[in-house]
């Protein structure tokens, strides 16, 4: 049993090296493009428009930038928020209210995020939608991370008390790969979205 564990997670490691690289290694005109095509791809299924309340990310590591899709829920009057790491309860996140104006500080993975404070807080259960990054996926929605745990953790309600809340995963074409090994724990997504194609899982 502790055999098959340690191939599957030295597995997964090779896949994150590989595939962070491939998103590294994008231009920033590819970046830029990819940005662009993103939130166009995302509107051709209704579950980004028809969200009042959407938890995005900012961009880091060489993950696809949902600026366009964030700068879209702005003009459309919708709530948007950001992970922010959990001051107390170490391995997970806090959804937070982001605006134009919001103030934001470097974390200690060198990511922006907001202030918390108690007003700007949204519960679990409020969101209807939270767009993820990721590192690689497949095509019926399994998702593999950076690895720290943090979204498999704070989302794990979402399963454990059938909420409504939908994960779309955000990603380049070129962080596709076959079927991941997945664990216990990992939380599928309902989707994903690429610059070129929306992959809807249920």
């Amino acid at each position: 049993m502790h055999k098959l564990l340690g191939l599957k997670t030295t597995q997964r490691q090779v896949i994150r090296t590989d595939y962070r690289k491939k998103r590294q290694a994008l231009s920033s005109k590819e970046q830029s493009t990819a940005a662009h095509n993103l939130l166009r791809t995302c509107l051709t299924s209704t579950t980004l428009a028809q969200s009042k309340t959407i938890a995005c990310y900012i961009a880091n590591d060489g993950e696809i930038d949902p600026v366009a899709i964030i700068d879209y829920c702005w003009q459309q009057g919708k709530t948007v928020l950001l992970p922010v790491l959990h001051p107390f309860s170490k391995g997970h996140l806090l959804f937070v209210n982001y605006h134009r104006n919001s103030t934001t500080r470097t974390n200690v993975y060198g990511i922006k995020e907001p202030i918390v404070s108690t007003i700007n807080l949204c519960v679990l259960a409020n969101i209807e939608l939270i767009l993820t990054p990721l590192v690689a996926f497949d095509a019926v929605g399994n998702r593999l991370g950076m690895g720290g745990g943090f979204y498999d953790r704070t989302l794990a309600p979402i399963r454990r008390d059938s909420l409504q809340t939908q994960l779309i995963g955000l990603a380049h074409n070129c962080q596709q790969t076959h079927m991941l090994l997945t664990d216990s724990w990992d939380i599928p997504l309902h989707a994903i979205a690429t610059p070129d194609q929306f992959f809807s899982v249920d």
